[in-house]
Order: C-alpha cells, then sequence, then structure tokens
C-alpha cells in the first residue's frame, strides 16, 4: 500500500496578511485537505479525493472559484476548471462555464461523460444542461460587498486546487477559478489547461498552479514540474526549479503543489502569500501555512 497524500492550496493571488478574507481562506484550506484525506483513508481513489476537496474550495467565498468567482468587466462570472487522472492521464477541463456552483464536477463529467476533453462557453453550458448537472443563479456565485472579501485589485488571479495520491498509488489533479479581476469577457487564463493550469502522471508527479495565468501558459508550468521530477528531482526541489524558470524566463509570478510518484509533497511560491494545507500518510496531522 502506497502513502496516500494530498495538497491543497487556495490561490496565489492578492492577498493582504492578517485580512479576514486569508483567514477564511486558510480555513476552507484546512477543511478541504481534511476532507480530502477522509476519502482517501476510506479506500477513495484520488480523483475523488481532489473533487471532494475543491468543492470546499469552491463553496468559500473568500476564493475565487465557484462562489467568490471575480466579476469580467461585463459583470458575469466565467469560470474554467481542469481535472486529470494521473493512471490513465484523462482528463476534463470547462472554461467560461456560467451558473454552475461545483465547475470542477462539470469538468469531470466531460472527462467521464464524452468522448472529448474540453468543453467551453455556450458548449459548455449546453453539455450541463444536457446531462442534467445542477444549475445556480449568478447572485448565488457572486459575493456582497458587506462580506469584505475584496482585497486591493492584482495581476493574480486567485485559482484554487488540489492534488492527491491514493493508497493504489494513483495521482490525480484538480484546478477551479474564476479567473482574473475584470478581465474580457471570454478570457482563459491557466487553470484549464492541460500542462498549464495542473497535470498528472503516475509516472512522475501531480501539480497545480496559481498565479499569472498568462505568464504561466508560456512555459506550460505543470508539465515542466513532471519533467524535473522525471529528471530525478524530489516535488519540493521541482516546485521550487520551476518557478525559478518561471522568474527568469518570463518574469512570471505563482504558486505551485505537488505530489510526485514517492509521495512526496511540494509546496512553492514567489508571491506574497498562498495559503495551502496538507495530510500525508494514513494517520497524517493537517499541516498547514501561506
Amino acid at each position: 500500500m502506497n502513502n496516500i497524500a494530498i495538497v491543497v492550496h487556495g490561490g496565489a493571488g492578492a492577498w493582504e496578511l492578517g485580512s479576514k478574507r486569508i483567514r477564511v481562506g486558510r480555513a476552507a484550506c484546512d477543511a478541504a485537505a481534511l476532507a480530502g484525506h477522509a476519502v482517501l483513508k476510506a479506500g477513495g481513489s484520488a480523483l475523488d479525493a481532489v473533487e471532494t476537496a475543491v468543492h470546499i474550495l469552491e463553496d468559500c467565498p473568500a476564493l475565487d472559484a465557484g462562489r467568490g468567482s471575480y466579476l469580467n468587466k461585463l459583470g458575469q462570472v466565467e469560470m474554467d476548471a481542469l481535472i486529470m487522472d494521473g493512471r490513465t492521464l484523462n482528463l476534463g477541463a470547462v472554461a467560461s462555464i456560467q451558473r454552475v456552483r461545483y465547475p470542477i464536477s462539470l469538468a469531470r463529467r466531460v472527462m467521464t461523460d464524452t468522448e472529448h476533453t474540453f468543453l467551453v462557453g455556450p458548449g459548455a453550458d449546453a453539455f450541463a444542461d444536457q446531462i442534467g448537472f445542477p444549475r445556480c443563479t449568478i447572485e448565488e456565485l457572486i459575493v456582497s460587498s458587506d462580506d469584505d472579501y475584496e482585497d486591493a485589485p492584482g495581476p493574480l488571479g486567485d485559482t484554487v486546487g488540489a492534488v492527491a495520491m491514493d493508497a493504489e498509488g494513483n495521482l490525480a489533479s484538480a484546478t477551479s477559478t474564476g479567473g482574473t479581476r475584470n478581465k474580457m469577457p471570454g478570457r482563459v487564463g491557466d487553470s484549464p489547461l492541460v500542462g498549464s493550469g495542473g497535470y498528472a502522471d503516475n509516472w512522475t508527479a501531480a501539480v497545480g498552479a496559481t498565479g499569472q495565468g498568462e505568464s504561466i501558459m508560456k512555459v506550460v508550468l505543470s508539465k515542466r514540474v513532471c519533467d524535473l521530477v522525471s529528471d530525478g528531482l524530489s516535488a519540493q526541489a521541482a516546485c521550487e526549479a520551476a518557478i525559478r524558470l518561471l522568474e527568469e524566463r518570463v518574469g512570471g509570478e505563482c504558486g505551485l503543489i505537488a505530489i510526485d510518484s514517492q509521495g512526496n509533497v511540494g509546496i512553492a511560491r514567489n508571491t506574497r502569500a498562498m495559503p495551502y494545507a496538507f495530510v500525508v500518510g494514513m494517520d497524517g496531522k493537517l499541516k498547514n501555512g501561506q
């Protein structure tokens, strides 16, 4: 039996340290990691664990995914998500989806219920309706200004994500986001793009990225971490090396989480903060930080 593990993050975005928003975000990361770990401990799959964890993050109004997603220039909510199975390399993704509370679960349905891997905009909306996927109102996704979760706008998107290893040694990655504040309608960042916002391969690692999507895409950051693990680096060393590459090549800012095929955890960032939490082992204790 392999050593189960899960890591989650709440985004490497425009955080104000000590703010109400980061406290709420950190608490959501703790809850997500514990929920995902409970799935793994009960013998559940890595895919089930990351989907369960991301649900909790998508429900948190202080995080930019599902409820609490940032608005685009037209005041709309357009969300993106990606889920990937490290055992088979199967994946599902959606982009510019509207009126869905849990985009990560719709992405999984794309993976399991279609011959495709990626649906966008009206096509993704039509697919959701076709399969009877639960829809919500726009108002359910928008957080009231009274909740005081708005930090100073910055160039980063507060993607949420999770990576996991189950008892069978299978890896999985899941990423969900509302994108950047005040973005152009139809803008898609790194989050739903395989290899950029996330990647999972049992041979190397499961990875999730967050930060400046336009920069992350340019170097296909999550796949880069997997390639570095393939070259012999640990999950931690690979995350750190990938961020150095992002800085040197395109001047980007981001955060990364990873679990390699040996069950080692990697967490790194070059931003002000990135709330995260993880649990390793059947009886492991929750560890967290920002």
